[in-house]
């Protein structure tokens, strides 16, 4: 018999209705993942007073819900969380990328750490050029030569000593132990694995541990064994971060790079760090909103969306209607123009945030919106000639503990299975980031591709970024965490997720099975999921939009969590798009869930 959730309301019974959650679940999970510990309900959508996981895959997410349940807090959980997909979620949980990480804490400090990748700093701007000048795609989408440092194990260890209450080796031995006895794959896993099984065969090392003896990849059911990632999770477990950066791990990459002439070396290893930032904060109706500032675009233009819409009063509609979303994407369109023009990695260039956001350049982007037609994006700068997209293959999990700290972490590999790399002895993939820099200096296209100065490759460098991490809070307290995968798209999927929960006051299950839309400035056209209701289309249309239908792919996979009522319930909602999981403590956590060191917040660069 499926346990009682502790209080289902009456609207969020509705949103349950609409999203066909399966029921809950008990599992136990132990702190080395196997023997029972702690136990812990799960579903697709859930509700609990005692903390709350949401993230893509279902072992993962009852790890970390294990982890809160024996006491530890919502950046245990996370760092947990975060090492365990890399073993059931190899096409974007990782060791071998990195991502953004918010941490709200309930005495009101906050921090964003920055564990972005970092351009090896040999390399140039002009790395992925052919003789000919043009972009060599293959070089930046397989192999060696798009990698850049990998952040995750420096920013998951950051914050476990700032902000962690648990044995770091109790974190991680959840992880090591699923990757050491096998996992059982599931539909998505084998479904990604088949889809990139070709390319996944490239590297010798990647199809010996993805792909079966025969080259096939496993079908759903069948056991997974990643030796050689265990044994380097085993490293980190006794090591830390330093196995990873200077130790064992960092020798085998390093040897796997010089073999291929790549640019990455052990020096580049044993100098990245990752950085500790102010969050970017703003207020939008009566809510503080913490965001992830620069190298992350994605604050920066949330934050822009919202000042460029508040005056429209958007709630006042009562839906988010194909008014609502005309404005909206014209709000996207100025927003992708300012962030293609000016951002980047901010310890490299100057980024010009307070400009901006500020209420002069706000209210001339604002003049320029017709409520009644739809814009041009060439008023913003036309570009020229034809390119590629962004990649996607991401990741994002909410976490809140019993006292109300809370954890919104987005990582990547870039493409899905990155780079389809594994350097041998490692069992981990590994990123091909560095294609996240603008590719041609001064080539700015209508298909999309950005060549403007702010994001050009330059030794040491973290690529731009749309991660887009983010925490609501409201009168000291978190009433939203959510965040997405999608490349470019992330930002689309956050911000339309903040105003259907801040303006329209839509249940968070409800805001998150909304259909979707994204207009990037180029390409000038508003693309929506299939889902999208076709008289919205035809009204988009009939205001001068050019409106793309995608005939199969969704967009984004927001795992979030929403404050369900004044008792301090936490409602959690698993984004169905990919996959997903919600898990809490059954009962109230062993000890409090609290924050590290007093002084943690601290912004630095250690």
């Amino acid at each position: 018999m499926a346990p009682p959730i502790e209080r289902v309301s009456g609207w969020f019974r509705a949103a349950i209705a609409v999203l066909a959650f399966l029921p809950a679940t008990r599992v136990a999970c132990g702190a080395d993942g196997t023997a029972p510990a702690a136990e812990v309900i799960g579903a697709r959508a859930l509700e609990s007073r005692h903390g709350m996981v949401a993230c893509v895959e279902r072992r993962a997410a009852e790890i970390g819900a294990a982890v809160l349940a024996s006491g530890g807090n919502a950046v245990d959980a996370a760092v947990a969380v975060g090492f365990a997909l890399a073993v059931t979620w190899p096409e974007a949980g990782n060791l071998g990328g990195g991502g953004f990480m918010l941490v709200a804490l309930a005495d009101g400090a906050s921090v964003a750490i920055d564990y972005r990748e970092v351009a090896p700093r040999r390399m140039t701007a002009d790395h992925f050029l052919a003789a000919d000048g043009a972009v060599d795609q293959p070089r930046r989408e397989f192999g060696h030569h798009g990698v850049g440092v990998p952040g995750t194990v420096a920013g998951l260890a950051e914050a476990h000593r700032r902000f962690g209450t648990r044995p770091w080796a109790e974190l991680v031995a959840p992880a090591r132990a699923l990757a050491a006895d096998g996992i059982v794959v599931q539909p998505a896993l084998a479904s990604g694995l088949a889809e990139h099984a070709i390319d996944l065969a490239r590297f010798p090392a990647t199809k010996a541990q993805f792909l079966r003896e025969d080259g096939h990849p496993p079908e759903p059911g069948e056991t997974l064994v990643q030796a050689d990632l265990a044994n380097s999770l085993r490293w980190i477990e006794e090591g830390g971060a330093a196995a990873f950066y200077d130790g064992p791990i960092a020798a085998l990459l390093a040897a796997e790079m010089e073999r291929a002439g790549a640019l990455l070396d052990a020096r580049d290893l044993a100098a990245y760090r990752a950085v500790v930032r102010a969050p970017l904060a703003v207020r939008h109706r009566g809510h503080e909103l913490l965001l992830m500032p620069p190298p992350s675009s994605g604050g920066v233009a949330l934050a822009q969306m919202l000042a460029l819409l508040a005056p429209f009063e958007l709630g006042a509609r009562g839906a988010f209607d194909a008014g609502a979303r005309h404005l909206f994407a014209e709000a996207s369109r100025r927003a992708f123009a300012d962030r293609a023009q000016w951002l980047g990695d901010p310890d490299a260039v100057a980024v010009p945030v307070a400009e901006l956001l500020g209420e002069e350049h706000i209210a001339a982007r604002r003049a320029s919106i017709d409520p009644a037609r739809a814009g041009s994006s060439d008023a913003f700068g036309p570009p020229v000639v034809p390119a590629a997209a962004e990649g996607g293959s991401t990741t994002h999990f909410s976490i809140v503990d019993a006292m109300g700290n809370a954890v919104a972490n987005t990582y990547t590999l870039e493409e899905r299975f990155g780079s389809k790399l594994i350097a041998p002895g490692t069992g981990f993939l590994l990123n091909n980031e560095l294609q996240d820099f603008n590719p041609q200096p001064g080539r700015t296209t209508r298909d999309g591709q950005i060549g403007t100065a702010a994001n050009l490759a330059r030794g040491a460098r973290r690529p731009l970024s749309s991660m887009t991490p983010c925490i609501v809070r409201r009168d000291g307290e978190v009433v939203l965490v959510t965040g997405s995968p999608g490349g470019r798209t992330i930002i689309s999927t956050v911000t339309q997720i903040v105003l259907d929960v801040l303006e329209f006051g839509t249940p968070l299950a409800e805001a998150v099975a909304r259909p979707r839309q994204h207009h990037a400035w180029f390409p000038d056209r508003v693309a929506v999921e299939r889902a999208f209701d076709a008289a919205t289309v035809a009204e988009l249309r009939a205001l001068g939009h050019e409106v793309v239908v995608s005939t199969r792919s969704t967009q984004g996979d927001a795992h979030s969590i929403a404050r369900g009522g004044a008792d301090g319930t936490f409602a959690g909602v698993a984004d169905q798009r990919i996959d997903g999981w919600c898990a809490a403590p059954s009962a109230p956590p062993v000890a409090d869930a609290r924050a590290g060191e007093s002084d943690a917040a601290t912004t630095d660069e250690n």
